[in-house]
């Protein structure tokens, strides 16, 4: 007893000490902003836009949220609200502890960043401050996109457990080797292997995570007879669905245009346009196809295929003319369906689309970016180099370098994904909860309550 009350001592003294050694040196950045308004009178502007984009990500938590909970059960429904939430929250604090820091900070040997810790020393300026910003709402949303693969049957400290993991460890990297300086972005291609927005660092992320994860997780009971036969599990409101589908488009203007990271740079006009083009061709491409497929009309499927449209346009944004976006847009439609049945087929039970939607479409996103790039923008600058890709007579350079950073993307996020969910498994003594809880709904069984106190199923609908 005496000496778990010592170490809990000397874990107290080691805590305080390093807040005592982070306080050092807290002002050696910018943290009022006057130097760099004397820089750059024009900041202001930048700092608004990229800020307000920022907020406009943040909000695209809420619409994953509706879009899960629409698509899964309704005695699941606050289990998947919490998760939503802590996605954020864990997000935010590791982001802040080292996730930040390994993506952004000072490069090592062209693998990971190692400076900006918990944003101190250095670190605490206005403009590391803003890039953090716009780039934890990333972050979150990365690890959001697992959640609806793993929905309906994981245990809620396994959740948070892989939550913060990819926030802190598995988003950042990557993105470090893209966006931080890092070796893909580097490659002896074209301008290296870019991702305007992350349509691999984000969505494909989360994608292949989230294959991971229903792969150890395993269907849930009942989605397949004994014959390996799907018997579809509803959604119970998709009129929820639809509206999360459509905060999380509006919530995407942020996330491209956003990602010029200045008011200045006008192709903020043709990144919007894309964006918008890419959803209703995905959305329009999905419906076509489940009707040709099924007979009917799918709202479903339909949402899923903007959806589809949205991550696959994300990468190659800035790059792109109009009628390439809706190319882009329409085989991601195609792309989400083929890829849902086929997951369908193979018996890994994804409830909401998530590997579908956001894991083959963002490699989807970034091979477009070497085929349809057309040569009259840069990386995130009118200046050159310019992004060319094939079909523009840029040769296969680009195309390269993108297949190379999609390979590497889908091998780092499933592997990463995998072990995590193994440690996990080994941490929490397993990673999904009992057939008994399971069957009772994890509202109940995970956090005590219940989404809807006062519904009741009427005889009728039983029958």
């Amino acid at each position: 007893m005496m000496n778990a009350m010592k170490k809990r001592r000397w874990f107290l003294v080691l805590a305080m000490l390093t807040l005592i050694g982070l306080a050092v040196k807290a002002y050696a950045g910018d943290p009022t902003g006057a130097a760099t308004l004397k820089k750059n009178p024009d900041a202001p502007v930048d700092y608004v836009w990229v800020l307000v984009c920022a907020f406009l990500v943040m909000f695209m938590q809420p619409g994953f949220a509706l879009v899960e909970a629409g698509f899964c059960r309704a005695k699941n429904a606050i289990n998947l609200m919490m998760k939503n939430l802590m996605d954020f929250v864990a997000g935010s604090l590791v982001f802040f502890a080292v996730g930040y820091a390994l993506m952004m900070g000072k490069d090592w040997h062209n693998l990971i960043g190692v400076s900006g810790w918990f944003l101190h020393g250095d670190s605490y300026d206005v403009h590391t401050y803003l890039i953090w910003m716009f780039q934890v709402v990333f972050a979150a949303t990365a690890a959001t996109i697992v959640s609806g693969a793993v929905a309906e049957r994981i245990k809620f400290p396994v959740y948070l457990f892989y939550s913060a993991v990819v926030s802190a460890i598995i988003y950042p990297i990557y993105g470090h080797w893209v966006w931080g300086g890092g070796w893909l972005s580097k490659l002896p291609f074209g301008v290296g292997a870019v991702d305007f927005a992350g349509s691999g660092i984000v969505h494909a992320m989360g994608g292949f995570i989230g294959l991971a994860g229903a792969m150890a997780l395993g269907p849930r009971i009942g989605k397949y007879d004994e014959e390996g036969k799907v018997k579809p599990i509803v959604g119970h409101n998709i009129p929820m669905a639809a509206l999360g589908v459509f905060i999380l488009w509006f919530g995407w203007f942020g996330f491209n245009p956003g990602s010029t990271l200045s008011a200045h740079e006008l192709r903020i006009s043709v990144i919007a346009v894309n964006t918008n083009l890419a959803a209703a061709a995905g959305a329009l491409a999905s419906l076509i196809f489940m009707k040709l497929k099924l007979g009917k009309w799918d709202l479903g499927m339909t949402l899923n295929g903007a959806l589809a449209g949205l991550v696959a346009i994300t990468a190659p944004c800035a790059w792109v003319e109009a009628w390439a976006a809706a190319v882009i847009g329409l085989v991601a439609g195609v792309l989400v369906c083929v890829s849902v049945l086929s997951l369908d087929r193979l018996h890994i039970d994804d409830p909401v689309g998530a590997v579908s939607v956001h894991g083959v479409n963002g490699t989807w996103g970034l091979i477009s970016v070497g085929l349809f790039a057309d040569g009259t923008y840069g990386n995130y600058t009118t200046k050159a180099p310019l992004v060319k890709g094939l079909f523009y007579g840029g040769g296969f350079d680009q195309l390269i370098a993108q297949l190379i950073s999609s390979g590497v993307c889908i091998l780092w996020a499933f592997i990463m994904g995998w072990v995590t969910f193994r440690i996990a498994k080994v941490v929490f003594g397993g990673i999904r909860v009992s057939a008994e809880e399971e069957a009772e709904g994890l509202d109940y069984g995970e956090h005590g309550g219940n989404a809807y106190p006062d519904f009741q199923v009427s005889s009728y609908l039983q029958q």
